[in-house]
C-alpha cells in the first residue's frame, strides 16, 4: 500500500509540473513557440529518467499482485470442494436420519420399557437372566454409540459450515481489498506511461502559423456550404475513380466542415422519411421556442444588394434545392425557410444591422427562386425559433455526415440552442451503418476524399511512400520540436522562409524510426460522438498508433496539393 502511495504521489508531482510549464502564447511568433516547446522537451526528457524506476517498480508491484490473486482462485477452488464435501455430509445425514430416530427409540425402550424385575420375572432360570440382562446392555451400549457418533458428525458438519462461512466473508474483504488495490497500480502504471504520451503530443503539435497556414489552405478547396451548389469529390465514392497507381491511399471525412444546427441533406432525407418540418427542426436545434406570430414587418439589409421584408427577403436565397419540394422534401423546405428566417432576423438583431449575399451568410440570388421553394416561406410566415423571446443564430450546412454537433464542439463559442446527436435512422456502431442509415448519405459530399492532383487523375489518393512520408513527419516532430519549420508540404514554397525537408531528409533526422513504405493505414472511431479518435500505421514491419486529431493536422500540412481532411470523422481506404 506505501508503495502505491508513493507512486501516486509521483505520478502526481509529474501532472502538476505539467500544468506549470503549459503556459499560454501571447504571440504568433515561432521563437515564443519555440520556447515553450523547447521546455517541453526538456520536461519530457526529466520524466523518461525519472520514470525509469518507477516503472519497473509498478512492474514488480503487479507481479506480487499477479501471485496474490493466484492464491485467491486457489483459496476459492479450495472453498468450493470443502462446501461440496459439506453438501455431501448433510445428504449422508438425511440418510441416516431415519436410523438415529429409531436408534433413540430403541434405546428409549430398552431402557425405560423393560425394567430388571420383568426380566427375572420372565426368565426360566439364574441363567438366562444373566444371559438377557447382558445381551440388553450390550444392545444398550451400541444404541449409545450409533448416537453419540451420529451427533458428533452433525456438530463437525455443523462448525465446518460455521468456519467455512467465516472464510468467505474474509475472502470476500481481501478480493475487495485487492481489487482497489490493482485499480490504484493500474492507475499510476497508466499515469506513468502517458505523461510522456502527453509531452511528446503537446510537442508535436503545430504552431499558431501552421494552423492559420491549414486554414487557408482548407479555404482554398472551396467546399460547398449549401446544398443549393454543385459539384463532388475529386476520388467519388465507390467505384472509386483510379490515380493510375496501386496500392493507393485516401483519407475520406464524412460530410463538409460546418456541421452545426440543420443538416440540409439530413432534412431532406428525414422529410422523404415522413417526418414533419417541427420534428425536423427539433433534431438539429435544442431549448428553443417555435414562436409563430413574429413580426413579418422587418426589413432585411443585404450587403451591396437591396433591402427587403424578411419573407421577400428569403424568397431570395438560393441555400436549398426548390427542387426537393417535389421529391418528397418539401418538409424540408420549409425547416430551411424557419432556420434561414432565424438566422437572417438573429444576425442583424431584427434588421438593425446588414447581412452578407455570400454562402458566409445566406446565398442571396438576385431573382426570387419561386415554385416550392416560395411556397414554404409562405408556408410559415412568422414562424421563428426563439430563446428568450430573441432569435437564435439556427446555423446550417449542407452535410452533417451522420451527426449533429454542437457549436463549441466545432471550435465556435458555445450555444445552448445546438446539439450534439446522431443524424440517422437507427443506432450507428459502424461505417456501414453510416453509409446505410444517415439521414444525409444521399449527399454528394457525403463521404469525400478532398483535393485533386491533376497527374493522378485529378484524385486525392496517395502512394504508400507519401503516406510513410506523412507519418515520419509526425514522429520526428515528436523528437525534436526544433524540426518543424522544415516540415511543410514540399510543392509548395516553405512559408516561414527556410527550406522544407523532402522525404529522404525526413528519415535521415529520424533514423531508424523511419518508414519506408507503408502497407496499411487503419482507424479506431467512437461512432456515439462521430469522432475518429486514432490513426494506425502499418509497414516495414513495425506499427505506429497517433491520435486522430494529430494525425490529422499533419496529414494537413505535409499532404501534396491541397489535399485535406476536412473534418473530424473519417476513414482511410485502400484500393
Amino acid at each position: 500500500m506505501k508503495k502505491v502511495f508513493f507512486l501516486a504521489c509521483i505520478t502526481a508531482l509529474f501532472f502538476i509540473s505539467l500544468k506549470l510549464i503549459s503556459f499560454p502564447v501571447y504571440s504568433d511568433e515561432l521563437d515564443d513557440i519555440g520556447k515553450k516547446l523547447g521546455e517541453l522537451q526538456s520536461a519530457l526528457s526529466s520524466s523518461q529518467k525519472a520514470t525509469a524506476p518507477l516503472l519497473s517498480q509498478l512492474t514488480n508491484l503487479k507481479a506480487q499482485l499477479t501471485g496474490i490473486e493466484n492464491r485467491v482462485v486457489f483459496l476459492e477452488n479450495d472453498i468450493a470442494e470443502k462446501k461440496k464435501i459439506i453438501e455431501k455430509g448433510y445428504k449422508d445425514l438425511e440418510k441416516q436420519k431415519e436410523i438415529f430416530n429409531k436408534t433413540v427409540r430403541d434405546y428409549y425402550i430398552k431402557n425405560y420399557a423393560f425394567s430388571p424385575l420383568l426380566i427375572f420375572i420372565s426368565a426360566q432360570d439364574a441363567s438366562s437372566v444373566t444371559r438377557l440382562i447382558a445381551y440388553k446392555k450390550k444392545g444398550t451400549d451400541q444404541d449409545k454409540i450409533l448416537i453419540t457418533n451420529i451427533a458428533l458428525k452433525l456438530t463437525d458438519i455443523e462448525e465446518r459450515k460455521k468456519n467455512l462461512e467465516s472464510e468467505e466473508t474474509r475472502l470476500s474483504s481481501v478480493k475487495e481489498k485487492l481489487a482497489s488495490e490493482k485499480l490504484q497500480v493500474e492507475k499510476v502504471v497508466k499515469g506513468a506511461q502517458e505523461y510522456q504520451t502527453t509531452l511528446s503530443s503537446q510537442i508535436a503539435q503545430l504552431s499558431a502559423k501552421q494552423q492559420d497556414l491549414i486554414a487557408q489552405k482548407l479555404g482554398r478547396l472551396n467546399i460547398p456550404r449549401s446544398a443549393g451548389s454543385g459539384g463532388s469529390c475529386s476520388s467519388d465514392i465507390e467505384p472509386f475513380k483510379s490515380p493510375g497507381f496501386s496500392p493507393a491511399f485516401g483519407l475520406f471525412t464524412y460530410g463538409v466542415p460546418n456541421r452545426v444546427g440543420l443538416n440540409q441533406y439530413g432534412a431532406f432525407g428525414r422529410s422523404k422519411a415522413g417526418q414533419g418540418v417541427e420534428d425536423i427542426l427539433h433534431a438539429y436545434y435544442d431549448s428553443y421556442e417555435l414562436k409563430k406570430d413574429y413580426s413579418q414587418e422587418i426589413t432585411i439589409n443585404v450587403e451591396g444588394g437591396p433591402s427587403l421584408k424578411i419573407d421577400d427577403y428569403l424568397k431570395h436565397l438560393g441555400e436549398m434545392p426548390e427542387s426537393w419540394g417535389n421529391e418528397g422534401g418539401y418538409e424540408a423546405l420549409k425547416a430551411q425557410a424557419i432556420a434561414a428566417r432565424s438566422y437572417a432576423l438573429a444576425y442583424t438583431n431584427n434588421g438593425q444591422g446588414s447581412i452578407c449575399g455570400t454562402d458566409h451568410c445566406q446565398v442571396f440570388l438576385a431573382n426570387e427562386k419561386g415554385g416550392k421553394w416560395n411556397e414554404a416561406v409562405e408556408a410559415t410566415k412568422g414562424w421563428v425559433m426563439v430563446q428568450g423571446g430573441n432569435p437564435i443564430k439556427a446555423w446550417f450546412s449542407s452535410t452533417h455526415g451522420g451527426y449533429v454537433h454542437s457549436s463549441g464542439d466545432i471550435g465556435w463559442s458555445g450555444t445552448s440552442w445546438t446539439k450534439n446527436g446522431t443524424d440517422s435512422s437507427s443506432s450507428i456502431g459502424s461505417f456501414d451503418d453510416l453509409k446505410n442509415n444517415a439521414y444525409d448519405k444521399e449527399s454528394p459530399w457525403f463521404y469525400c476524399d478532398w483535393g485533386a492532383r491533376a497527374e493522378y487523375n485529378k484524385t486525392a489518393w496517395l502512394k504508400p511512400d507519401e503516406v510513410a512520408d506523412i507519418a515520419n513527419v509526425i514522429l520526428l516532430a515528436r523528437k525534436n520540436s526544433s524540426s518543424k519549420s522544415h516540415l511543410y508540404q514540399t510543392d509548395e514554397a516553405n512559408p516561414e522562409g527556410t527550406d522544407t525537408w523532402d522525404a529522404g531528409r525526413v528519415k535521415q533526422e529520424l533514423g531508424s524510426d523511419a518508414f519506408n513504405n507503408v502497407s496499411d493505414i487503419s482507424v479506431s472511431t467512437d461512432f456515439g460522438s462521430g469522432k475518429t479518435t486514432s490513426v494506425t500505421i502499418n509497414g516495414d514491419g513495425k506499427s505506429q498508433n497517433f491520435p486522430a486529431s494529430e494525425f490529422k493536422d499533419w496529414f494537413n500540412l505535409r499532404a501534396p496539393k491541397n489535399i485535406q481532411i476536412v473534418g473530424p470523422l473519417y476513414n482511410a481506404e485502400k484500393r
